[in-house]
C-alpha cells in the first residue's frame, strides 16, 4: 500500500468516525428528551447506547490521529471497555424487562428513530469495516462490529414492537436482547486479546544498543 493511499483511507477512517461523533450526539439529545418527556426507560437506554458509540467513536479518532498503526494497543483495551459496557447496559434492560413483564411501549418517536438509524448507519457500518480491513486496522474493524451492534439494537426494538403486537409476545425484544448481549461480551474479549497479540512500532524500536 502506498503512503498516499494509506493517507487516503485514514482520511475515509475519520471521516466516518466524526460522523458517527456528530450522528450519536443529535440522537442521543433526542432520545434522552423524548424518553424523559414521555417517561420511556427505552428511550433513555437509546440514549445510553448513543453515548457509547460516541465514545467508541472517539477512541477511532484519537488512534486514527496518530497514524495508521499508532495507539492501535490502548484503543482496542477502549473499544474492549466499550462493549463491556454496551453488553452490561442490555443485560440490564433486559433482564429488568423480563422480571417486571415490562411489555415494549408504544411509541413513534422511537419507532422513527429506530428505522432512521438502521437506515442511516447500516452503510456506514459497512464502509468501516471496508475501511479498516483495507487499512489493516483492528481498531476501526473493532468499531464497526459495535455499530453492527448498535444497530441489532435497533431490530430488536422494532421486532419486539411488532411481535408484541401482532403476537402478545412481549419478551421477544428482552430474550433477544441478551443475544445481542452475548455477542458484545464475546467480541470485548476478542478486542482485549486482540490487543494484547498487536504489535506496536513501539515494540520495535529502531536501535540496535542490545546487539
Amino acid at each position: 500500500m502506498t503512503a498516499q493511499n494509506q493517507a487516503t483511507l485514514v482520511r475515509r477512517g475519520l471521516a466516518l468516525a466524526w460522523f458517527i461523533v456528530v450522528w450519536d450526539v443529535i440522537e442521543g439529545v433526542v432520545a434522552v428528551t423524548a424518553g424523559l418527556a414521555a417517561d420511556s426507560i427505552a428511550l433513555v437506554g437509546f440514549g445510553i447506547d448513543s453515548a457509547i458509540e460516541v465514545f467508541a467513536a472517539s477512541v477511532v479518532i484519537w488512534q486514527l490521529r496518530a497514524g495508521a498503526r499508532a495507539r492501535q494497543r490502548p484503543a482496542l483495551r477502549a473499544i474492549a471497555v466499550t462493549f463491556y459496557a454496551l453488553a452490561a447496559y442490555v443485560a440490564f434492560e433486559s433482564i429488568r424487562d423480563l422480571v417486571t413483564q415490562d411489555k415494549a411501549g408504544e411509541s413513534l418517536i422511537g419507532i422513527v428513530l429506530n428505522v432512521v438509524a438502521l437506515i442511516v448507519m447500516t452503510p456506514i457500518a459497512l464502509a468501516q469495516r471496508r475501511t479498516g480491513r483495507a487499512l489493516n486496522n483492528p481498531v476501526l474493524v473493532a468499531q464497526s462490529t459495535e455499530t453492527w451492534m448498535s444497530n441489532a439494537l435497533s431490530i430488536t426494538v422494532l421486532a419486539g414492537l411488532g411481535l408484541n403486537a401482532t403476537l402478545g409476545w412481549w419478551w421477544a425484544d428482552p430474550v433477544v436482547a441478551l443475544v445481542v448481549a452475548a455477542l458484545a461480551v464475546q467480541s470485548g474479549r476478542e478486542a482485549w486479546r486482540e490487543a494484547s497479540e498487536t504489535e506496536t512500532p513501539e515494540d520495535h524500536p529502531s536501535t540496535t544498543e542490545d546487539r
